[in-house]
Formats: C-alpha cells, structure tokens, sequence
C-alpha cells in the first residue's frame, strides 16, 4: 500500500494523475454550513420580535390579493393545509364582513373544486361550500346558480348522494327562503 503525500480529510488524491487536489470533504461543508446557521439563528432569535417571525399567529386579515384556497390540491400536506386554511380564514373576528367581498373571487375555486374529477377535491369544496355558507349566509345565495349545477352533476353518484343532501340543507338552513328558491329553479 502507498502511503498518499495528502493530508487525511483535507486533500483528495486524484487516482488519475496522482496530484492532490485541494477539495474540502463533504463532511466538513455541511459542518461548516450548519455552524453558519446555527449562528445566524441564535443571534436573530434572541429579540422578542424575531420569535413572533419565526412563528407566526394567523392573521386577522383576509387580504383580497391573495386569497385562493387551493381547493384543488391532491397531494399531501398540501391538501390538509388547504382545507384548515380555508377553516381558519372563516373563523377570524369579523369574518362574515371581510368574506362577504370577496365572494365573488371564492365561487370560482369552489365551483372549480366541485367540478373536479378526484372525489377528495370535491368533497373538500362541498365541505368548503358548506363553512362559507354558515359565515355568509344569505350573501351567497346570489352565486348559488354556479354552484348548484356542479352539485346536480354529482347528485347521481350514489357515493355522493348523502353528503350533497346534507350541503344543500345546511344551505337552505343558513340562506333562508330565496335559497331554497333557487334550488327548486
């Protein structure tokens, strides 16, 4: 065995030429990056201020611009986090005034969800459907026609005969009487 003319960990022996070439060792990068973090981490967490940043409170805001629910999300964790947002945003103080304008933004990616072909995007949509009407009530019963002929579509599926019964009652019950008018049309 020959003994390399390299330092251990800090030289590589090329096999080619037989040169030692100056490279640092994996090990060492990733020991030098984590050292970097750490230190950067523990000198921005030390204020009060950097901790709220690091862990942020849900917001009080429904803001406009950015509101999309991704409804339509078929992978995980992405299908969970869409469907506790979407909660969560409708349980803010005053949510009923904040949502109410924005309706006209939601009934597009509620009814894009219930049109969509995966059942688990559509069950989420009806499910979404169902909270929105519970916070707006009679507000949404002007952009019921959009929604109720993605519903009819899925009423002859037996599987989803029951949960869409069920949708269209708490709609009734949370719209009033001009809801249940449109869906006798």
């Amino acid at each position: 065995m020959q003994k390399s003319g390299c330092p251990a960990g800090e030289e590589l022996r090329s096999r080619v030429t037989g040169n030692c070439d100056q490279r640092t060792s994996v090990a060492a990068q990733i020991r030098q990056r984590t050292a970097v973090q750490r230190s950067r981490s523990t000198s921005s967490a030390s204020s009060p201020e950097a901790l709220r940043k690091l862990h942020p409170r849900p917001s009080d805001k429904l803001n406009p611009k950015t509101i999309n629910p991704g409804l339509r999300e078929t992978k995980h964790p992405y299908t969970f986090v869409s469907k506790e947002g979407f909660r969560e945003l409708l349980l803010v103080r005053d949510a009923p005034e904040k949502a109410t304008p924005l309706l006209p933004r939601l009934i597009p990616v509620l009814k894009a969800a219930l049109v969509h072909s995966d059942d688990g995007v559509f069950e989420r949509g009806l499910s979404a459907l169902v909270q929105l009407s519970i916070v707006v009530g009679p507000s949404l019963n002007d952009y019921l026609k959009h929604v109720l002929t993605s519903l009819s579509k899925r009423l002859m599926d037996k599987k989803f005969k029951e949960p869409i019964t069920s949708a269209l009652q708490k709609l009734e019950q949370h719209g009033g009487s001009v809801s249940r008018a449109s869906f006798l049309k």
